[in-house]
């Protein structure tokens, strides 16, 4: 009997009178906007604007979620297109199913139109969300505990996941808990990011590259742990290869890219660096209004000679000279002054 488990909802929808909350679509939205959020901190610490980040991820989490759904629905096709399944199941993303590999493609496709539309280097924004996208992954993953799904095999451990429904195959009892595993696995992956990040100064790429190697660590003795559906290739899931493939790749892109590019990007948003955008605008009107004033201050100056500054017209000088001078003798008024008149 077990003594102690992690309990299942016993439904994966909250209803706020007509309106259903789903919980595997809240920790999608809680997920991203946590990701935004980071990446957007990191973002300006790197030298970029406020608001880049947001503004690029409009174009990357589209992308992101048809591409996680495609990965799902092609690799396991069968629960869509198979005898007595409804296709249009493939479409109701709401009831799970989004595959990391091909979210992190699509998204990468997405993030890219929208870099290349703000001429942002690919590599500088994919570092500074990375460990945004881990933490946002292990917040995803509770999405999978409301629908009661991607746990392991049976076990009594006092941590272990009790399954209550029944549905598509279900067997109730109390199982691994690999969501679970895989979302403490991500906040770990996201802290050694940050940390590396710190320590040796990544950039071209190598800090997402970090994130993606350390996933893919994870994810392939956490696959290699599940019990529901997959395709086997060689004894070893679909997920699995696909994990050593990916894996394999990130490092060898550290490798190269540390010696072909070292150090971090100096810059990583044309433009941020000049000051550009509202505060800038409004600081230059200020710098132009006190640039005049500096005019009008020197333009009152004279030199160690008396002489009036550059900008003064001598001319007008001597006109002011002769009718502010000193007042001419009684005699000579009376004399110059009568012969004029004379």
């Amino acid at each position: 009997m077990e003594l102690a488990y992690i309990p299942s909802p016993s439904s994966g929808v909250l209803y706020l009178g007509p309106v259903p909350l789903r919980g595997y679509a809240f920790c999608i939205i809680i997920g991203v906007f946590v990701a935004v959020w980071l990446g957007n901190k990191r973002w300006i610490a790197r030298g970029g604007r406020a608001g880049t980040v947001a503004d690029i991820a409009v174009w990357a989490v589209p992308f992101g979620l048809v591409g996680g759904r495609l990965y799902h629905v092609i690799t396991d096709y069968q629960l869509y297109f198979s005898e007595g399944r409804d296709w249009v199941d493939a479409f109701k993303i709401w009831e799970g199913g989004l595959g990391i590999w091909g979210a992190i493609a699509l998204g990468a496709l997405g993030a890219w139109i929208g870099c290349r539309r703000r001429g942002i280097p690919l590599p500088a924004y994919a570092d500074a969300i990375a460990p945004g996208i881990a933490i946002a992954q292990a917040i995803g993953r509770w999405g999978n505990w409301f629908n009661q799904e991607l746990y392991g095999r049976a076990t009594d451990l006092p941590w272990a996941v009790e399954i209550t429904s029944s549905a598509d195959g279900r067997m109730p009892g109390t199982y691994h808990p690999t969501f679970l595993y895989e979302s403490l696995w991500c906040i770990g992956v996201a802290l050694l990011v940050i940390w590396a990040d710190r320590r040796f100064t990544l950039g071209h790429g190598r800090a997402f590259a970090l994130y993606v190697a350390g996933y893919c660590a994870g994810r392939f003795w956490i696959e290699y742990m599940r019990v529901d559906e997959a395709h086997h290739i060689l004894g070893l899931r679909l997920n699995n290869w696909t994990a050593v493939l990916v894996f394999l790749l990130a490092v060898l892109y550290i490798v190269l890219s540390a010696r072909k590019r070292p150090g971090r990007e100096a810059v990583v948003e044309p433009g941020a660096g000049d000051g550009e955008g509202p505060a800038a605008d409004a600081g230059k009107t200020d710098g132009g209004a006190a640039g005049k004033d500096a005019s009008a201050e020197d333009a009152t100056d004279t030199d160690d000679a008396g002489k009036p500054g550059k900008s003064e017209k001598p001319g007008k000088f001597e006109k002011s000279d002769e009718s502010e001078g000193p007042a001419e003798p009684e005699e000579s008024k009376d004399g110059a002054g009568s012969a004029k008149k004379a």
